[in-house]
């Protein structure tokens, strides 16, 4: 189920987009949350993803993340989605690859979560693998659930993201004001994450 969002800005790449290409960018930016008919079904999922992620063993975390997605994938009464868990994120000068999601014709699509940081190979925080898994279920339900031609970085994408993640692992505690760091501008923040238009063609992949 999807559920409708609040007011939203665009990003700076939607004046790049054809036509076609901003209806769909403007109907993504419509869906504020995906609500899952029972959470308190995969919560459970949600924990031992976390459990695994802190012992550290690659399989386990693969076993744990694809539960959780099929999980995900019945409740909502959509296709199932592969999910394949790597080591080190790939990297280069414009930053670290956290997931993917690669969609082919008469393929099952595909989610590829990285587990370890590239900078110090450690094993990544359980909230943020999850919102990355997450954020890469988001773009297969841009296709299966909301019926999308193609899948953008939207506001309303970051917000259906967060609303999963409420779902599951609830809201993170916030630190008191004086000890968070300051903050990214969001529009330049979203922006890294903005891919080239993703249709779905032959093949679409997106990060």
């Amino acid at each position: 189920m999807a559920g409708p969002r609040g007011r939203s800005s665009r990003f700076s790449y939607y004046g790049r987009l054809s036509a076609a290409e901003k209806r769909t960018y403007r109907k993504s930016d419509e869906v504020g949350a995906v609500v899952l008919p029972k959470p308190s079904a995969l919560v459970p999922m949600a924990e031992r993803l976390k459990v695994a992620l802190a012992a550290g063993k690659r399989a386990n975390i693969e076993r744990a993340a694809r539960e959780l997605c099929l999980g995900i994938t019945l409740s909502l009464g959509v296709p199932a989605v592969r999910v394949c868990v790597r080591s080190v994120r790939p990297s280069d000068h414009s930053g670290e690859l956290h997931g993917l999601y690669t969609w082919e014709e008469g393929e099952v699509p595909v989610i590829e979560v990285w587990m370890r940081t590239a900078k110090n190979r450690r094993v990544v925080q359980f909230r943020t693998f999850l919102r990355t898994l997450l954020h890469e279920v988001c773009h297969h339900l841009d296709f299966t659930l909301l019926g999308f031609s193609a899948t953008f970085h939207t506001t309303g994408f970051f917000r259906r993201e967060s609303s999963l993640m409420r779902q599951l692992a609830g809201k993170r505690e916030r630190k008191p004001r004086a000890e968070r760091p300051a903050p990214a501008k969001d529009a330049e923040q979203l922006e890294l994450f903005a891919p080239p238009p993703a249709g779905r063609g032959p093949a679409a992949r997106t990060s």
